[in-house]
This record gives C-alpha cells, sequence and structure tokens, in this order.
C-alpha cells in the first residue's frame, strides 16, 4: 500500500518525531509512504518527495516538519478539492495520514466523506482539540514561554517594572493559563473570558506596591473592551491574523495609563513553535505517529489518533473536528487562587 503522508497549518515541535514514527511502522506492514510537501498545497500541485527509512532516521532531534507546511484550505480554491482528488489518484495513493490542528483535520473530514481514504494525526500547540487530552506542540510551546516569563520576571524586579507576556492563543488560552499558572503570574488574559479590566489593574496595583514589579500573561487572541473586532486580514480559513492586532502592546498602554507605571511586553511569537522539542512531545508524537499507521493498516479511516489518559486510541473525524477544547470555569478559578 502507498501511503501519502501531509503536515498542514502552523509548524510546531513533534510533527517530524511522528513522521518518522508514521513511516518507521509502516515498513512493519511492507507499506510505501510518499511525503506531501506544503500540507494540502502538495496535493493540489502534485508536490511530493520520497519518504522512507533514510529520509527519517535523522529528524527525531529536529523540530518542524520537513515537509513543509501552508495553511492552504482546497475548499477555499479554485477546484482545490478536486485536485486533490485527482492527485491523489494520479500519484497512486491508497491512504493519507494529514497531521494538523482544527483546520487541517477539518478538510481530512470532509475528503474522508467524499470517498477518501484519510486519517487524522491531531498537532496544534494551542491544545485546543476538544477529542484529546493533550496534543504534541503544545509541552514545548509552554516550556518557551516559561522560560520568557522568568527572563522578564528577573527585568521587571530590577527596573520596577509592569512586564506583559503576549503567547499565541486564538480561541482557547491554555498555553497563556499553563504559563501563568507555571511562572507565578499576577494575572491571565484569555480569548474565553472577557477581560476583568478594572479588577486586574486594582490588583496589578496592589501587587506592584507591595514587590514593586508584576507580570500579566495574555493570549494574543483576546478581544479588550471597545476594541473593534473583524477588520483584519483574514487566511484561508477565515481566521483573523493575530499579529496585526498587537494586543501586547495595546494592553501595556491600557495598563500605563491606568496604573502610571512603567510597563513593557514582549511578543515571543513563532519561537514557542520552533526549538529543541521536549521530552513530552517527542514521546507523545512518536506514539501518535505508531497508531496512525496501524489504523491505514487495519483499514480505520476516518479516525483521529487521541490521547485518553495515558492510552492511545482513534475517534472519529467528525467528533474530533466538532468543537474546540476552551479554558473553562474549573480551571479558570484555579488560576485565581494565586492571584494574590
Amino acid at each position: 500500500m502507498r501511503i501519502g503522508i501531509l503536515t498542514g497549518g502552523g509548524d510546531c515541535a513533534g510533527l517530524n518525531q511522528a513522521i518518522r514514527a508514521a513511516v518507521m511502522r509502516s515498513l512493519d506492514f511492507g507499506n510505501e509512504c510518499l511525503g506531501v510537501l506544503e500540507g494540502w498545497r502538495g496535493l493540489i500541485e502534485g508536490k511530493t518527495t520520497s519518504l522512507g527509512l533514510k529520509e527519517v532516521e535523522g529528524i527525531i532531534e529536529k523540530s518542524g516538519t520537513i515537509l513543509g507546511t501552508s495553511r492552504t484550505n482546497p475548499y477555499q480554491e479554485e477546484e482545490g478539492a478536486k485536485k486533490v482528488k485527482e492527485n491523489i489518484k494520479k500519484l497512486g495513493l491508497e491512504a493519507l495520514v494529514a497531521m494538523g490542528g482544527e483546520d487541517t483535520l477539518g478538510v481530512a473530514r470532509k475528503l474522508f466523506e467524499e470517498g477518501v481514504k484519510v486519517v487524522g494525526v491531531p498537532k496544534t500547540m494551542d491544545n485546543d482539540l476538544s477529542a484529546t487530552d493533550y496534543t504534541f506542540g503544545f509541552d514545548s510551546s509552554v516550556t518557551r514561554a516559561l522560560e520568557a516569563a522568568s527572563v522578564l520576571i528577573d527585568t521587571g524586579r530590577s527596573h520596577r517594572r509592569v512586564m506583559i507576556l503576549e503567547v499565541m492563543g486564538r480561541h482557547a488560552g491554555w498555553v497563556a493559563l499553563f504559563t501563568g499558572i507555571a511562572s507565578g503570574a499576577d494575572w491571565i488574559l484569555l480569548p474565553e473570558r472577557k477581560p476583568e479590566i478594572e479588577e486586574m489593574i486594582k490588583h496589578i496595583r496592589a501587587v506592584h506596591s507591595r514587590k514593586n514589579y508584576a507580570l500579566i500573561v495574555t493570549s494574543e487572541g483576546i478581544t479588550l473592551p471597545e476594541q473593534k473586532v473583524g477588520a483584519e486580514d483574514q487566511d484561508k480559513f477565515g481566521h483573523m491574523i493575530l499579529k496585526k492586532r498587537k494586543m501586547g502592546e495595546t494592553l501595556a498602554k491600557l495598563v500605563e495609563e491606568k496604573t502610571g507605571l512603567e510597563a513593557r511586553v514582549l511578543v515571543i511569537g513563532h519561537m514557542q513553535r520552533g526549538g529543541v522539542p521536549s521530552l513530552f512531545d517527542r514521546i507523545l508524537a512518536t506514539r501518535c505517529g505508531v497508531k496512525a499507521a496501524e489504523l491505514v493498516k487495519e483499514g480505520k479511516f476516518g479516525q483521529m489518533v487521541a490521547l485518553r489518559g495515558n492510552e492511545i486510541v482513534e475517534v472519529s473525524l467528525k467528533e474530533a473536528t466538532a468543537k474546540l477544547k476552551l479554558v473553562d470555569d474549573a480551571w479558570w478559578n484555579f488560576a485565581k487562587v494565586f492571584f494574590k
């Protein structure tokens, strides 16, 4: 059997490890793997590469994806889905393994419903897929963000400033939440919750008067009161391009205006995506890649690999893409215990 493997959406730690594992396990079954370059764009344009033992045996320490990626949506391209199916046939692909987040897996689900044999592997540093407990990429991302938060605390203490760390998180604030809790942040702002600005300002004043510095961790996807939403450019999946909103800078100005304190912001952005993958992400991604190859062997298409407890299981792509996993009240109330 010839299997096409692709990675779509934003890159993150764990993708190369998942690719490696899927290829190595497929070899056990006598299956051949073909790498599809640059996500769904590669299947629209027919761009592929050889993907055997030689290509994957040295990539376990590397972040990113050797296959390249893109945010291409075949259903938003002229005859995109049709070209995908035509190239699957031309390339002799009998199955697809699609590695990606909500958008990539949403396309995989549609293609499966239209007759394409596909298995999904979840990856997102946002950890916002509801059908799996954790996604690879998240642990490495929050580890990188935590390192940045620790540096900000040191410089904030030295200069008596309010330090603001902006991290990724469009709809779900898991990166900000975990980074904030682990770093001892004095306030956390999440896209799931309406910002409690007056309460935050009152608290930051009190914290700063006690210890001469404060740390705020914010998701890039928050919306401040009276802020206009919707005018930003959008990507092929209809998402706002968040870097144009400059939430960290806007928040810093607000803090300075309302407290009279000096504020500085750090946007770590794509640093959260790269770097050496954490141990947890390497193991999780490897387990996911192996499971994906096994699902293909068993003919269980239309499924996504998922972590439930400590077990790697399969769930339907329909269930996996039905809704996002958001930070709930229980987690928020837990975080607020430490806002002292």
